[in-house]
């Protein structure tokens, strides 16, 4: 009888510490889980995304063109 309880209480044990342990990794994946969309919000605020930069330098170089013909007209009179 004590062997038996003996078994049961270190089963007990154990199971507890592998489940302190799993929910201890999940809450940890789950604050890196709200790390990872913070920064993600972040870098959008920062940065622009390759479509915003290609729209924007079509713009810069529609303006410069225009310019230069301007130029190139004040150029001929």
């Amino acid at each position: 009888m004590e062997a038996e309880m003996l078994w049961t209480a270190a089963l007990t044990a154990g199971l507890g510490l592998i489940g302190w342990v799993l929910k201890s990794a999940v809450d940890e994946m789950q604050r890196l889980n709200i790390l990872l969309n913070k920064t993600r919000e972040e870098m959008a605020k920062d940065y622009v995304t390759k479509a915003d930069s290609t729209a924007v330098m079509g713009q810069i170089v529609a303006r410069f063109d225009r310019i230069e013909e301007k130029i190139d007209r004040l150029m001929e009179r």
